[in-house]
């Protein structure tokens, strides 16, 4: 049976999931996106407390609210960090990327990152995942699929009721789209989704009810897509 715990990080609320299988102390980290010393303790304390012990960290893309805390974790613990490497640059240059956030502590973020690809299996906390890549809120945005556990981690490719912005650097509308429709959407109605913000839901709910993934969406103006229902993510 996989475990999931959620907490939310950094003033944008950004989900950060730890995953982990039966009794095995093995666990894996989702987008750990602390910003503070208080959210670590926050962190590390319930992997303490619960007798877990990382084996990974998961990022589905390299907008820093995504990977705040990261270089705080590779200080305490020697993991491999999978992310695409289509979204290196946007890790680096988050400066450039975030014009008009440079009131956040830090924006720019460089640590070692192990390449993943389209179709690539992982295991990580003690279970299988398949990496899926959905560009469009970013170049190297992933989802991560456990169909063991019925489970897809779909960062900010798809939220409850919505999807991911698409106006900052590297983001593409039909792109997205594309990502959505062919590999998201066609996963089983009954998988459950953590997204990178907000509440989770699950594939059948968001293909009846989501706005943005209903016959004749085209937006009329390039920022429908953001303007038209809330998005949570960055």
């Amino acid at each position: 049976m996989l475990h999931t715990r959620i907490f939310q990080f950094n003033p944008l609320g950004t989900n950060c999931t730890v995953l982990w299988t039966g009794d095995a102390p093995a666990c894996a980290i989702v987008d750990p996106g602390m910003s503070s010393e208080e959210g670590v303790k926050e962190l590390t304390g319930y992997l303490e407390a619960n007798k877990l012990v990382p084996d990974a960290i998961l990022l589905t893309h390299g907008h820093f609210d995504h990977v705040w805390g990261v270089e705080a974790l590779l200080k305490l613990y020697d993991i491999p960090v999978y992310m695409h490497p289509a979204d290196k640059q946007i890790m680096l240059d988050g400066a450039s990327v975030f014009k008009g956030m440079q009131s956040f502590k830090s924006l720019r973020h460089d640590f070692p990152t192990v390449d993943i690809t389209d179709g690539q299996m992982l295991q990580a906390g003690g279970a299988a995942w398949k990496v899926l890549h959905t560009p469009g809120h970013t170049p190297g945005g992933v989802c991560y699929w456990s169909q063991e556990n019925s489970l897809l981690l779909s960062g900010d490719t798809l939220f409850s009721g919505s999807i991911g912005r698409t106006d900052l650097v590297g983001g593409d509308y039909d792109v997205l789209m594309e990502s959505l429709l062919r590999k998201v959407l066609t996963l089983p109605g009954e998988t459950d989704v953590i997204p990178g913000h907000g509440a989770p839901t699950n594939i059948a709910r968001e293909a009846q009810t989501n706005p943005f993934l209903q016959p004749f969406n085209e937006p009329e103006g390039d920022n429908l897509a953001q303007d038209g229902i809330p998005i949570q993510g960055i």
